[in-house]
């Protein structure tokens, strides 16, 4: 058996996302929050500006997005390219990395996606049941 397909506890890894000390933990949180998930998805499209990217991630605040791009960014998943013309212009751009933790991210978004008639079902049973007490 491969260890892709070992139970989590038997995987011989340097790291434990459930260790609250691991810093997996750390870029976990930052792959998959709000922000984060839906910034490396925009980002597999190819690289853009800071607007053109607040722009496509509907709702993201300017600070949010920034303190979002600074995470991804340190954790090495987002490259920041800065051009020394006036103004000034910033492009990002996923990293090796970064385009391989979006890749398996765009596959979760799109079975979401794919799978809402049956969550939107499931939340209407859960009100009505939860309703009717």
């Amino acid at each position: 058996m491969d260890t892709t397909q070992q139970p989590l506890a038997a995987r011989d890894l340097p790291y434990d996302v459930f260790a609250k000390v691991c810093p997996s933990r750390g870029t976990l949180e930052h792959v998959t929050g709000r922000w984060g998930g839906l910034t490396l998805g925009a980002l597999y499209e190819g690289s853009l500006r800071f607007n053109e990217l607040r722009r496509r991630v509907d709702g993201v605040s300017e600070k949010m997005l920034s303190q979002t791009l600074q995470a991804l960014e340190r954790d090495g998943l987002v490259h920041r390219e800065a051009q020394p013309t006036n103004p000034p212009r910033v492009d990002y751009e996923l990293t090796p990395l970064g385009h391989e933790v979006a890749e398996r991210l765009l596959d979760l978004i799109h079975f979401v996606e794919g799978r809402m008639d049956d969550v939107l079902a499931a939340r209407e049973r859960y009100d009505v049941t939860r309703g009717a007490r």
